[in-house]
């Protein structure tokens, strides 16, 4: 048995499926369903007894005691946070509370949970920390890529918070023993994710014949990860990574914001073309750059591939194609999730 946290969220949901597809372990899944977790997500595994799903919060120190109580886990994945820049920096209370407070809260439960364990329970058990690249600021043009002895230089409420939780996970393996694992992972796209970030959201534009915002001058460069890879290499750092250890996780695929969009374009032009035969960068807008705006993110994987011998399966041709399909197959989904009270974030941050 595995209690996943967060798991009804983007990453959290396909390593939840990916995971009960690839065997048949249990899982617990705690997640507070706020708006980014969603439920339907999750709808192929209705009936399945290997899917416990619980409402709740990691900050939720009594609700957490009982689940690791009663089910016994011998491993906690934690992908619980508030992850999007920008709501971050129109209201960081929220991503303090999430990703520190809330993983401080959940670190203690695990503390209480690990040393009523035997000793050969506590040897096996692991605790994994999903993180993020943004922890390490951004980069120039021609910087190498971060590895994970890079300073952390955080430059976003976001990232900052996430940063001070990598913080918190170190230091209770250092101080109490907890057998932790941290990965720190660059911009995942794929199915299921919440049509706020840049890929979804101009998929969802564009189909809805609605102006696709880039920020700045589109150049800002981010290393490109498809989720699905994520999953694998995160079952990979659960079953052979050393403890205590960080683990950068990446797919090797630099881009610009705006060669991602004019790709996804190109891909709906031949994909579902528009009525009009115009192609869907006629669409596309350039707005205010946000504030804080890392330039660039880029992430070694070399430690990753050399010591655990784990490899990205798709590329960014591949993995974007793949995207772009399930968005056009799946429109039903995108639907239900973008309800009045996503259109009016639109509105508000991209006004």
């Amino acid at each position: 048995m595995i209690l996943v946290t967060g798991g009804a969220g983007f990453i959290g949901s396909n390593f939840v499926l990916d995971w009960l597809a690839n065997n048949d372990e249990p899982v617990v899944n705690l997640d507070a369903l706020t708006y980014a977790g969603n439920l339907s997500n999750l709808e192929s595994l209705s009936g399945d007894a290997r899917h416990i799903f619980v409402q709740g919060d990691i900050g939720d120190g009594k609700l957490v005691g009982e689940l690791l109580a009663k089910y016994q886990p011998r491993a906690v994945i934690n992908f619980a946070a508030e992850s999007h820049v920008d709501r971050s920096i129109h209201g960081p209370e929220d991503f303090i509370q999430t990703n520190i407070v809330g993983t401080f809260r959940l670190l203690e439960s695990v503390r209480a949970y690990w040393n009523g364990l035997s000793e050969a329970d506590k040897q096996e058990f692991r605790f994994l920390h999903v993180s993020t690249d943004e922890v390490y600021g951004s980069l120039e043009a021609n910087d190498p890529a971060f590895k994970e002895t890079n300073q952390y230089q955080p430059n976003s409420p976001y990232s900052a918070s996430k940063a001070a939780s990598d913080h918190l996970v170190r230091a209770y393996h250092h101080t109490y023993g907890i057998p932790v694992l941290t990965t720190n992972c660059s911009n995942n796209y794929g199915p299921y994710h919440f049509p706020e970030k840049l890929i979804p959201l101009c998929i969802h534009n564009a189909l809805a014949g609605k102006p696709l915002p880039i920020y700045g001058d589109g150049k800002q460069v981010r290393d490109w990860l498809y989720v699905k890879d994520h999953c694998s290499a995160i079952r990979r750092v659960l079953e052979a990574g050393k403890l205590g250890e960080t683990y950068n996780v990446g797919g090797w695929n630099e881009k610009a914001n705006i060669e991602v969009v004019n790709t996804l374009c190109h891909l709906l032009d031949e994909l579902q073309p528009r009525i009009d035969g115009e192609s869907y960068k006629t669409q596309i807008t350039f707005v205010k750059d946000r504030p804080g705006h890392d330039r660039r993110y880029a992430i070694d994987v070399t430690k990753l591939e050399k010591e655990l011998g784990w490899k990205p399966a798709e590329t960014f041709e591949t993995g974007i194609r793949k995207t772009v399909q399930w968005y056009l197959d799946n429109q039903g989904w995108v639907k239900n999730v973008t309800s009045g009270a996503y259109r009016n974030w639109l509105e508000k941050q991209y006004q």
